[in-house]
């Protein structure tokens, strides 16, 4: 890990009730911190592409978020939206309910048409697997499942589970995609020390809302 770790971090936003001087802030602090990305709710995703514009921050938004449960339809729809508002990479929640019931047939179905159309508008397509509800078996399983599809990153939550990232899953998934599919670590990610550890791990991006807090403690590190 021989960069900043600004450059890792996707700037991220995704309160139910945020206000337009809110998303404002968060893409000047990504301008001025040479953050990789924002990321914000898909209703405000045309107003972070203007606020970004001429910069080399990207626009990332959510699909089928956060519960992941929403039909494949609904979540075609909202793909089709985001990148209509020119998001450049979308972090889609699989759908948790399939995954317990061990139905890896409908998994695989409902995302591959999504990787097919991100792919097509020349797009990034994260896939967000909750890694902190799954069992050691069912994260393997993703692993071979989706690595296979030719994802862009795994990512390990959406952040409004109980459970987060972990250097341990984020070891596992570094273990098990194919090296080309790169792996977001976010939910819970607050510290430097942290975020270091999931970089270390094999994380080449950090979902965090509390990426100035991390910088000011990179300078003391």
């Amino acid at each position: 890990m021989a960069d900043q770790i600004a450059s890792y971090i996707d700037h991220t936003l995704l309160k139910p009730v945020i206000q337009s001087a809110d998303i404002q802030k968060l893409c000047r602090e990504a301008i001025e911190n040479g953050f990789a990305a924002v990321c914000v709710p898909p209703f405000v995703v045309k107003e972070a592409v203007r606020a970004v514009s001429g910069s080399s921050v990207k626009t990332a938004t959510v699909i089928g978020f956060p519960m992941g449960y929403s039909c494949l339809a609904a979540k075609m729809e909202e793909t089709r939206q985001a990148i209509l508002d020119q998001a450049d990479e979308l972090d889609v929640v699989i759908n948790l309910i399939a995954l317990k019931n061990a139905d890896w047939s409908y998994l695989e179905k409902e995302m591959q048409p999504l990787v097919n159309l991100i792919h097509e508008e020349g797009k990034i397509i994260k896939v967000i697997v909750e890694s902190g509800m799954l069992t050691g078996n069912e994260l393997s399983l993703c692993c071979e499942l989706y690595g296979r599809m030719g994802i862009d990153y795994m990512k390990t939550s959406t952040g409004y589970s109980e459970k987060g990232a972990s250097v341990s899953d984020v070891r596992e998934m570094r273990n098990k995609l194919p090296p080309e599919v790169k792996i977001k670590a976010s939910g819970g990610v607050r510290h430097y020390s942290f975020a270091r550890e999931l970089l270390v791990a094999g994380a080449d991006r950090l979902g965090c809302s509390s990426s100035l807090q991390i910088l000011e403690e990179e300078k003391n590190a």
